[in-house]
């Protein structure tokens, strides 16, 4: 983490602003301009491939408006990366990429005046769940056969490299049950004084996505000293105001960045359904989201519309 106390740039950056505006899918913006995703790796194959057109997604969600950015390191892993053939070094040093990647984007952003009357944009290193790496959708659902010790043991070689490596924070996210949650928490631990947002794939407006109940996950995460903020992602955003209310009142600020309300087929490797367009991110805001964003199917345009929407700007 970049400051010896890492809390602060996040609380600056919340001081300074009623809302801090997020990206939106990294992944689906990397389809867009042509990226290949059909892989086990999903967007960390681009860190390999492609690194230049994951900076210049960064930088496009920091000129629509985005305060944060999140990196691609939500689907690394030793193990995906040793499947696709890289030995341990060349994959922790391509987590660290990850990270590289975007700080080079927000310096990018700020030396040609994108950072005239906003805030600092910060980084935010992902750390997906363990059911990311299966490319089976289980992210979802939750529904695998580890410990809490197994997760943590997963997820410690991934935490501890970008730990490391130059981000604000930790953007734990997409995680689909209390174990899950539980497991990331105890390991941050390891890491202090590093700090964290902690959020969740819901699936309806009272459980996340294994079937616990969203409030009582949310006050479990709210006992950490490093989570910063709580909350939901990937999810429906009809079931976003439900859940955020139902975790009320909590210690923390709330973050919401749900996708477009279409439902991911792993089998077929494509998006279904509709778009919801009926939820409103002010309603999210009147209910304690301090971060608002996006996530799959979420473009930088949708984030230029959710920050004029929330904060009157850009014009």
């Amino acid at each position: 983490m970049t400051a010896k106390n890492p809390i602060e740039p996040f609380q600056e950056g919340l001081a300074n602003q009623s809302v801090l505006i997020l990206d939106g899918g990294l992944a689906t913006e990397l389809e867009r301009h042509g990226a290949d995703l059909d892989h086990e790796l999903w967007s960390a194959r681009i860190l390999v491939e492609n690194p230049d057109l994951i900076r210049d997604a960064h930088l496009a969600f920091l000129w629509a408006g985005a305060d944060v950015i999140v990196t691609a390191s939500y689907q690394a892993s030793l193990a995906g990366f040793g499947r696709a053939g890289l030995d341990r070094q060349s994959s922790l040093r391509t987590m660290q990429l990850s990270v590289e990647l975007a700080c080079q984007a927000r310096a990018m952003f700020l030396e040609s005046g994108g950072g005239q009357d906003r805030i600092r944009p910060l980084v935010a290193a992902s750390i997906g769940p363990y059911g990311a790496c299966l490319m089976d959708g289980s992210e979802y659902t939750g529904d695998y056969a580890l410990s809490q010790q197994e997760l943590v043991d997963f997820h410690r070689p991934r935490m501890e490299i970008l730990a490391d490596s130059g981000s604000d924070l930790f953007a734990i996210e997409t995680i689909p049950s209390a174990l899950e949650a539980v497991a990331l928490v105890e390991l941050l631990e390891e890491f202090a004084p590093a700090v964290a947002w902690l959020s969740f794939s819901c699936r309806d407006r009272r459980h996340v996505s294994h079937g616990e109940v969203f409030a009582h996950c949310a006050h479990m995460a709210a006992e950490s000293n490093q989570i910063v903020a709580i909350g939901v992602n990937c999810t429906n955003p009809k079931h976003v105001l439900g859940l955020l209310q139902s975790a009320a009142p909590i210690s923390k600020p709330l973050i919401a960045y749900p996708n477009s309300g279409e439902t991911w087929n792993p089998a077929t490797n494509d998006w279904s359904g509709d778009v919801e367009s009926c939820a409103d991110p002010r309603d999210w805001v009147a209910a304690g989201a301090r971060l608002v964003g996006g996530c799959c199917r979420i473009y930088p345009e949708h984030i230029t519309e959710l920050r004029r929407t929330l904060l009157g700007e850009p014009d």
